[in-house]
């Protein structure tokens, strides 16, 4: 196998469900998987040991489920990018493992090649963020009805020390504007708005941008969704 392979650990509870993921991947040229596992904590150990770009994690795990071995995951030293995958369609499952510090959700009925992009797309360093799953991520960060406990949009912006444009970009982010099209709304170049996204990332301590359209609704720096 080459050095560059990009290597993914594959954790879930079902040996037929694994054996069928592996083929899948391993029929992409330059996918390679390492290791896998059969519950959250051993993918956790996995992880530790095998060091990969990504790991693909099954929600419902015995011992350990795939939320908190995403949590665990993405404290450790340079985490790998963490996709999650489920039979279950719910906002809850979706939201909590955004939280967990997934960068990407897709149901286990999706086609093989979308199991592909997604684990390409993650392994990038980019948060898989459909814009229905944005529309729900925004739905949910901004449900309820009790008083804020971050501070509002102006001082959580200076107190994070984002410019105006980094702001601007954060609040179309919010909206699930792709990197094209705020480079369009803002009238600058893509990698300007590459840079400006790392940027707000860097300041906020964030991992993607599924952790940003969070944090921007969470201090109230999103606005109205459109």
């Amino acid at each position: 196998m080459a050095a560059d392979d990009l290597t993914i650990v594959l954790a879930d509870d079902q040996d037929l469900v694994r054996a069928g993921f592996r083929v899948i991947l391993e029929s992409e040229p330059g996918f390679r998987v390492v290791g896998e596992a059969a519950d959250g904590a051993d993918a956790v150990e996995a992880v530790r040991a095998l060091r990969p770009d990504v790991v693909c994690l099954d929600v419902q795990m015995p011992n350990v489920d795939g939320l908190e071995a995403a949590r665990r995951i993405a404290a450790l030293p340079e985490p790998p990018a963490v996709l999650v995958l489920t039979t279950f369609d719910h906002d809850d499952a979706l939201f909590q493992a955004l939280e967990a510090g997934a960068s990407g959700f897709l149901l286990k009925n999706a086609s093989p090649e979308r199991l592909i992009d997604a684990v390409r797309t993650v392994a990038a360093g980019d948060a898989l963020l459909a814009p229905d799953v944005t529309r729900r991520v925004i739905s949910r960060a901004t449900a309820g009805s009790g008083a804020p406990a971050a501070p509002d949009g102006d001082e959580a912006v200076v107190t994070a020390g984002l410019t105006e444009r980094e702001t601007e970009v954060l609040r179309l982010l919010a909206r699930g504007l792709s990197n094209a099209e705020i480079a369009t709304a803002l009238w600058v170049g893509e990698a300007t708005v590459k840079t400006h996204v790392s940027n707000v990332l860097q300041k906020l301590g964030l991992r993607d941008r599924i952790q940003a359209v969070v944090w921007a609704f969470e201090h109230g720096v999103a606005g109205t969704p459109a």
